[in-house]
This record gives structure tokens, sequence and C-alpha cells, in this order.
């Protein structure tokens, strides 16, 4: 049974002025104030029946500073252990929601704890974080917030290049996290339903020299997120067992801010 997904209800800690405000000496009016900021995670999955990621902590910091110093966190956490093949074909989990110091946000860190498991062919292993808990996963966004405006962010967790299955046969399986983050103002999604829905199909787009890829879900459905304006060729791919052959897409138009819905999509 999959583990239940549970919302994280996320309340800004604001720090002390000297930290994280912005002195009106340096910013004009347009960074004085708030920005309201919303951080949702997704996931890009694997071949796996469950890949689980506890989430103990969400942290931000305000300045281009790479140092460890200057990092807050987000507090008032719901720690949960969140099934990552469950957030697929659109589907996000909401992980904060709140107004946040104007100015510029340098990173976000994901503190994950040590309940982390993968579950293949049945059967659960341990899924080893060797530097999540200590350090947290550092995300850089280094974007400057405008007082007054709404920013997006989207954690879209490729869990098939993250997870890493040690050589040997060991049956030991490690996580090396590679998440994309992505803003709804500069960014919008590729979205589409695969017939037959029966057949995982793996849907996939270069974007700057990087592919971009999702399975679909059981309805079928497969969502790529953080896709820059501009047109671009899709590539859907059957599961070979399937017998079925690739499909490609060209000229399918993204506009920031928005999804793309390509319909209905039947192999051939």
């Amino acid at each position: 049974m999959k583990n239940l997904k549970k919302y994280l209800m996320l309340l800004l800690i604001i720090a002390p002025l000297s930290g994280l405000l912005i002195s009106c000496n340096d910013e004009d009016d347009t960074t004085q104030g708030t920005s309201k900021v919303t951080v949702r995670m997704t996931d890009a999955p694997g071949d796996y029946d469950e890949v689980n990621v506890e989430v103990l902590d969400v942290m931000i910091k305000n300045n281009s500073d790479t140092s460890d110093n200057g990092w807050v966190s987000i507090g008032n956490i719901s720690p949960g252990i969140y099934n990552l093949l469950d957030l697929t074909g659109g589907i996000t989990v909401l992980l904060a929601d709140n107004e946040v110091p104007s100015g510029l946000l340098g990173q976000i860190r994901l503190v994950l704890g040590d309940e982390n498991t993968v579950v293949k062919d049945g059967v659960t292993y341990p899924l080893n974080t060797p530097s999540a808990q200590q350090s947290g996963l550092k995300l850089q966004i280094n974007q400057t917030l405008q007082a007054g405006a709404t920013y997006n962010f989207l954690l879209d967790f490729d869990v098939e290049h993250s997870v890493v299955v040690e050589a040997g046969g060991s049956g030991n399986y490690n996580l090396h996290p590679v998440i994309r983050v992505t803003t709804e103002a500069t960014s919008g999604a590729i979205k589409g339903t695969i017939l037959p829905i029966t057949v995982q199909t793996l849907a996939s787009v270069e974007v700057n020299g990087t592919l971009v890829s999702a399975y679909t879900n059981e309805q079928g459905v497969f969502q790529l997120n953080g896709i820059p304006s501009g047109t671009y060729t899709v590539t859907l791919t059957p599961d070979i067992a399937s017998g079925l052959t690739v499909l490609v897409v060209e000229n399918v138009v993204v506009v920031n801010g928005e999804i793309t819905n390509m319909g209905s999509l039947t192999l051939p």
C-alpha cells in the first residue's frame, strides 16, 4: 500500500532584520516589503513500485553567499514520508505558501531524514541518503523577488536519475538527488494522455541540451514541467514489451505560465 501523503503546511519564520531584510539604501522600492512564494514538489519517476522520501525541513537563504551562513527554517514543519511515485501526471504536493521578504532569494534547502526506502518488485530496500540529512539538498534559485509579486517554485524530483543501485548485486540503493527548480513565471509545462493507458510510456523533450522526461501514470497521463517558452519536439517511448513503436510529435508550443495540453495521443 502506498504511503499516505501528507501536505506540509509551512509558516515562514522571519529572521532578524539584519539577516534577511534588504536595506533601503541598497535596493529600490520594488524589492521592499514582501513577496508571496509557493513551493511545490513533483516527480519524474523511474521504474519502481515506490520511492519513499522523508522530508524534515525546508530552508531558505535570502542572499547569494555560498557559505553555510544565513539559512533560515521556514518553520512549523509537518514532517512526512512521501511516495514520489504518487506525484506524477501533474500531481504536486504543497511544501510552502507564505509571504517572504522581497529581494534576492539565493537558495532553497530541502532537508531529508533517514526513513527513506525504495520498493522494487514488491521488496522494500533502505534508500541511503549520504549527505541529505546533514546539510540538506541545496537548490540554486538566485532570483530577485519583487514586492507584491507571486512566485510559484516547483521542485521536480527526477527519480530515474536520483536512485543509484550499487554495482555487484549488493541490493544497496543510494539517493543522489537530481532536482530541477523552475518557476511558473519563467516556464510552462507539456501534458498529454497516452493510449492505450495500460502501456507505460516515457515522455521526453530536450531543453537547452538537458533531457526532461516523465513516465505516464496509471491513467496514462504525463506532464513535463519546467519547460521554458518555445517550440519543442516531444518523444513518446512505450515499454518495449508492448511491441508498440516510438511516437514523435513536433512543433509543440509552450508559453510561460501555461500548460500545453497535447490531448490524447495514440501509440502506433
